[in-house]
This record gives C-alpha cells, structure tokens and sequence, in this order.
C-alpha cells in the first residue's frame, strides 16, 4: 500500500469517526465503506461499517458479520467489542451485548464508554434459583411473580 493510499484511508476513517462520534452514523457509514472498499483488512473499519449498517440500515446479519470479523482480527482491543455490543444491543439483545461490553471492559477497565453503556444497562438481578439457568422456565416464571409482587408491595407501602 502506498503512502498516498494509506493517508487517504486514513482521513476517511478520521472523517468517520468524528461523524460516529457526533451521532451521525448516516452521514459517517460512506466514510467507513470507503476505508473497507479501499482496505478489506482494516478491523476498526469494518466494525463501525457494522454498526452502521445495524442503524442506519438495520442490516443485522451483516453488521454482525463485519463486527464478529473485527474483534477476531483484534481481540485485543476493546473498541470493537463496544461495536459489536452497540450492534447486539441496537436490535434488543441485552445479554450479548452486555456480555461483549464486559469483555471490552476486560481489557480497557477505564474505557468511559463501555463504563457509561454498562451503566445505562443497569446491573442485572441474580435469577430466583440460581442452581438453574436464567431463561430456565422456573426461573422466568419465579422472576416475573417476585417482580410483581415487589411492586404490589412498594405501591402499597408508599400509599
């Protein structure tokens, strides 16, 4: 890759990431396509391509694809763990997400940004029986009866 080339990719990922950053995935996912089309190798790329693609185009499977690709090339950086959790939690999938989140936390304990999604999470209650799977059926049927009750409870004593 020539000097000129790698330059050139450079400013659009620092393009890219400045538009990500300030919320704008549409306007950022053409500056991240243009890094992919021009390095197919570049990680980072390909994983803000993915979380683009999961917003702006809701295009699961291959932002998912992209991302998944991103953090086995660098599985060493926490950054594409955040993406692929930022694709699992765009479509509803809390615990993948959060299981990613705290795998980029493994290797960055003072990223800010995982931190900040962590806690937008919320810290999640322990299953009723804890011997048994969290989606175990006992356990879904259990959590649901104590969450009702608890509220019924806290109604009650506040009024």
């Amino acid at each position: 890759m020539s000097q000129h080339h790698a330059e050139a990719i450079g400013v659009a990922f620092g393009r890219g990431i400045d538009l990500f950053v300030a919320g704008d995935h549409e306007a950022a996912q053409p500056h991240f396509q243009t890094v992919v089309d021009a390095d197919p190798d570049h990680a980072r790329g390909r994983s803000y391509l993915g979380v683009c693609l999961a917003t702006c185009e809701r295009r699961f499977e291959e932002a998912l694809a992209l991302c998944t690709s991103a953090s086995k090339q660098e599985f060493f950086n926490p950054e594409v763990y955040l993406n692929l959790a930022r694709v699992y939690l765009h479509f509803g999938f809390k615990a993948e997400g959060r299981r990613y989140l705290l795998r980029g936390q493994m290797i960055d304990p003072a990223n800010p940004v995982i931190q900040q999604e962590l806690d937008r999470l919320g810290r999640r209650v322990e299953p009723v029986l804890r011997f048994l799977p969290r989606r175990h059926f006992v356990n879904r049927w259990l959590g649901t009866a104590k969450h009702a009750l608890g509220r019924g409870t806290r109604g009650r004593a506040a009024a």
